[in-house]
């Protein structure tokens, strides 16, 4: 459908003012083209412009830097509901959820009790509650603190084509994450929950009893991907400092003599046949596999737990050249 000319000049007008700094101009510019979009995909645009310039203006006003962050990481997520293949939205996204983590400002305004270093109203009032419970039960906060904590839990929401229906399904897929044995992956796959980043990519490679494999939150494809933070590691090589790595070639260390096995529901990190060069891909093992070659070279950290009946169904999609017929979605990713 082609743009409306009052909705190009709009985004004209938006973006002139952009490039000259004025971007609250360019905030309230983008409101009037939001009143002349006429489908999602126009929608989709002018919110990923107005996270743009959300980002300029936390540079330019570190005050306010932690609220025009945030506002702007909400327009890039909505964007990516609209259009969740473009790969402009999703990279700026991924740009923006970094320059929080570098800055310690965190995605949500709910109930937190530190807020870039010092404690909040409700971090406060928190506080106080403990102390508080402290004097008169102290030997129930003692057997609270004490209780073995159990392993992480990651929800992943899944959509496909079910290949004896023929209709699209969703699930969810739940996998527990042995941190015990593999810290940094585990490390790894949450934080690329939280920041997001997992959100609207697909499952690219899907090998009928063998495995599911996604997590390419560059090019969808198999071809990118990238750790989440700095592990040490550029490409599969240790470095003392990220300074001469882009965030696009750092990988995570092997944890793969760990002494977990492949087998069915297990979930290992994708990587090329270098060592140390896993970054955001995973597999996911279907029943009746048991890839055993892969011991030892690719790391195992997780166990479905609940969702089997999705993965066994996705690894029975229609595929061609090892990638399904239609798109096999991961919706998002959340950690119970």
């Amino acid at each position: 459908m082609p743009v409306p000319v009052e909705l190009a000049n709009s985004w004209s007008l938006a973006e002139g003012m952009m490039e000259k700094g004025n971007h609250n101009s360019a905030l309230d510019e983008l409101r009037t083209s939001w009143d002349l979009c006429e489908n999602d995909s126009q929608r989709a645009k002018t919110l990923k412009m107005a996270g743009d310039a959300g980002t300029a203006l936390g540079v330019d006003d570190p005050d306010m830097q932690r609220v025009h962050w945030r506002k702007a990481l909400k327009n890039y997520r909505n964007s990516m509901k609209m259009d969740s293949k473009n790969k402009e939205t999703r990279k700026a996204m991924n740009n923006l959820s970094s320059m929080m983590d570098a800055n310690a400002i965190s995605r949500g305004v709910g109930l937190q009790l530190m807020d870039e270093g010092n404690p909040t109203p409700f971090g406060l009032f928190a506080i106080v509650a403990v102390i508080m419970m402290s004097l008169v039960a102290v030997k129930v906060i003692s057997d609270m603190l004490t209780e073995e904590e159990g392993n992480p839990v990651v929800s992943m929401d899944v959509s496909y084509v079910d290949s004896e229906t023929g209709q699209r399904t969703m699930g969810t897929i739940e996998i527990e994450l042995f941190q015990d044995e593999a810290p940094v992956h585990v490390e790894n796959m949450l934080l690329h929950a939280s920041q997001g980043n997992y959100d609207s990519t697909i499952f690219h490679r899907v090998i009928e009893d063998f495995m599911n494999q996604g997590g390419d939150i560059d090019n969808q494809n198999g071809a990118g991907g990238y750790a989440a933070k700095w592990f040490g590691y550029c490409n599969g090589e240790s470095r003392s400092s990220s300074s001469a790595c882009g965030q696009s070639q750092w990988t995570i260390p092997d944890e793969a003599n760990n002494g977990l096995k492949h087998g069915p529901g297990k979930l290992a990190m994708a990587k090329t046949s270098a060592e140390n060069t896993g970054g955001s891909q995973f597999y996911i093992v279907p029943t009746g596999s048991t890839p055993d070659w892969l011991d030892g070279v690719h790391t195992v950290f997780g166990e479905v737990i609940s969702g089997m009946s999705h993965v066994d169904a996705i690894n029975g999609v229609q595929t061609e050249n090892d990638k399904p017929v239609d798109d096999v979605i991961l919706v998002s990713v959340s950690v119970n």
